[in-house]
């Protein structure tokens, strides 16, 4: 099957000329040969990249899969800007200026009754709204997950703030202390005091910053604020 469609045609009995010869190349295109008309097609004669001809076998290891309009990426480097209407990212590392139009923040909703140690999982969201009335004083224990420590999941000179969203009764109770990891934590409250109280019949919210500042060590931040 030919590749090319040379751009001049000589008959029996032609002499070439200098013009014919130059045309055979000049005025050559590339013939239906030339392409498989699933990854390629022609186009006046050029080779071009047919419409969903590239797939994800075709790019570099590590390079971005996509499927039904969903285009996933293990490594994606962008040196200028990123622009899409919607996406997921497991993590997201962006140096430089960010400009962000609108956040949806995930919160975890738990019915149950703040009391004794309560697991504050970062990986899982920043805030945590406890429904149901808090049934004693409790003490906050801040972790990766249920297998990551905090201490594994931040670097040096990370922070992270995270909210504790607590409903009171009639009878209200408070936060008395935080560890992270298992270990204690001295907190430096807003005000220079720490909570001695809840609020009944209202919902207080415990916000803490914590810093770390090298191994498994940090300084935390805490404010609580009534809400009702």
């Amino acid at each position: 099957m030919a590749i090319l469609a040379t751009g001049n045609t000589f008959a029996i009995g032609d002499e070439p000329t200098p013009t014919t010869l130059n045309n055979q190349v000049n005025l050559a295109t590339f013939a239906s040969g030339a392409v498989d008309d699933s990854t390629t097609q022609l186009s006046g004669g050029a080779i071009i990249v047919k419409d969903g001809g590239i797939t994800a076998a075709k790019l570099s290891s590590g390079g971005p899969t996509w499927s039904s309009g969903t285009t996933t990426a293990t490594n994606l480097t962008a040196t200028s800007t990123v622009t899409g209407a919607t996406g997921t990212f497991v993590s997201l590392n962006a140096t430089g200026t960010t400009s962000v139009f609108e956040v949806v923040e995930n919160l975890t909703v738990d019915t149950n009754a703040l009391t004794g140690t309560i697991n504050f999982d970062v990986l899982t969201s920043a805030i945590r709204f406890y429904t149901s009335n808090s049934a004693a004083n409790w003490t906050l224990n801040v972790r990766g997950d249920s297998g990551t420590t905090l201490n594994s999941t931040l670097g040096v000179a990370d922070s992270i703030t995270i909210v504790v969203l607590a409903t009171q009764g009639s009878t209200a109770y408070y936060h008395s202390a935080l560890t992270i990891d298992g270990s204690a934590q001295t907190v430096k409250w807003a005000g220079g005091t720490a909570p001695s109280a809840g609020n009944a019949s209202s919902i207080d919210a415990y916000t803490f910053t914590i810093i770390k500042t090298a191994s498994a060590t940090y300084t935390v931040l805490g404010s609580q604020t009534r809400y009702a």
